[in-house]
């Protein structure tokens, strides 16, 4: 079975080599030294500070949220993972959606005044597929509004806007280290924050508010990564830049091969950024034709994925329906191809193969 995507394991020898290391302290989490090595290799790789390694990306997101005290209605993307607005909930916020740009698929910034209200307390949007949102336009809105701004950056790790760490902007960005993100920690998350004294306090929030034997001074919760995640993440950060290389091959093929069928829309790259082609997503004309791709795929054990369906702001536990067309359009049109490392260029033939049989050129 050919998936959507393909966790990355390093040379075992080397993975063991850690393990030996956790072994040999006996200390597994509680911010071990491999946790402690990872954040600083991390924030040199990524040239960023205030790095807070976590358990996982969505209680990242949880933490952002509690971090910056927001209440009331945060707008964001209906185009996303799921965990980008359940966090949301979770915390017992409101998302407030704002629809997407049709050729970004980012959230479209020339939407979100008119949805600004006294409730509101933040913007979120995401770098969906790893493309940079009109981020300057973000700030602007969020300086003159007075409210807090959190990049979901699950998808952009490695990526650079303007020059710098695409994390680098905004009051907190998020990254994902799941299995299936270019960069993994088996499961595992980050938190990167520009402010020093939100930072010294996100440290306490994530252990359960405890700055030292014996006291606890803040309320907190357990958020820590452990030390077999952050073994994996350092044998994944010795093999990073060979792995965008790899990935960056296997993109550009599907590119030469789709770039010019109108019968398909590729999404549009912000030209202010680096990718790190971490998805391969394409829009079709209609919700039949990806289902017939689909099928046609997995007649050959190839497995695409409808990323991202559906739209979030048809959750069934949202309480307000909110319309959003683009993003309700795309959610039905779109498919995700297998995009990893080593995927084999017989069967990316295959998959070009099918698809071009299905719509022409």
């Amino acid at each position: 079975m050919i998936a959507v995507t393909k966790t990355y394991l390093p040379d075992v020898k080397k993975y063991k080599s850690y393990v030996d290391r956790i072994f040999k302290s006996g200390w597994i989490t509680n911010n071990g030294e491999l946790v402690q090595e990872l954040k600083y290799r991390l924030e040199n790789y990524l040239s960023v500070k205030n790095l807070l390694l976590v358990a996982n990306g969505t209680l990242a997101l949880q933490v952002a949220s509690k971090l910056l005290k927001l209440k009331g209605e945060v707008i964001t993307t209906p185009f996303s993972f799921v965990a980008t607005t359940s966090s949301l909930v979770w915390e017992g916020l409101k998302p407030r959606y704002s629809d997407i740009d049709s050729n970004t698929f980012n959230l479209d910034p020339n939407g979100i005044i008119e949805r600004i209200s006294k409730s509101t307390s933040a913007i979120l949007p995401v770098h969906v597929f790893g493309n940079a949102c009109e981020i300057q336009k973000f700030e602007e809105i969020a300086k003159t509004y007075n409210l807090k701004l959190i990049f979901d950056a699950a998808h952009a790790f490695g990526v650079k806007y303007n020059d710098k760490s695409i994390c680098s902007y905004g009051d907190i960005s998020v990254l994902s280290f799941h299995g299936t993100k270019i960069f993994h920690t088996i499961e595992g998350g980050a938190l990167i924050i520009n402010d020093d004294e939100l930072y010294n306090q996100a440290k306490l929030l994530i252990n359960f508010g405890i700055p030292g034997p014996e006291r606890v001074t803040d309320l907190g919760i357990n958020c820590k990564m452990n030390e077999f995640q952050a073994a994996m993440g350092l044998c994944v950060l010795d093999d990073i830049d060979l792995i965008f290389s790899k990935r960056k091959r296997i993109y550009n093929t599907y590119v030469n091969a789709f770039s010019k069928n109108k019968n398909m829309i590729l999404q549009k790259h912000n030209e202010n950024s680096t990718m790190n082609y971490s998805y391969f997503p394409i829009v079709f004309k209609n919700e039949e034709i990806v289902l017939r791709i689909i099928s046609a795929l997995m007649k050959d054990n190839i497995t695409p994925r409808r990323y991202f369906y559906p739209s979030l702001n048809l959750l069934p536990y949202l309480k307000e329906n909110q319309t959003m067309p683009i993003s309700e359009n795309i959610s039905k049109s779109i498919l995700c191809l297998p995009i990893f490392e080593n995927l084999p260029e017989n069967i990316q033939a295959k998959i070009i193969s099918i698809i071009e049989n299905i719509l022409g050129n």
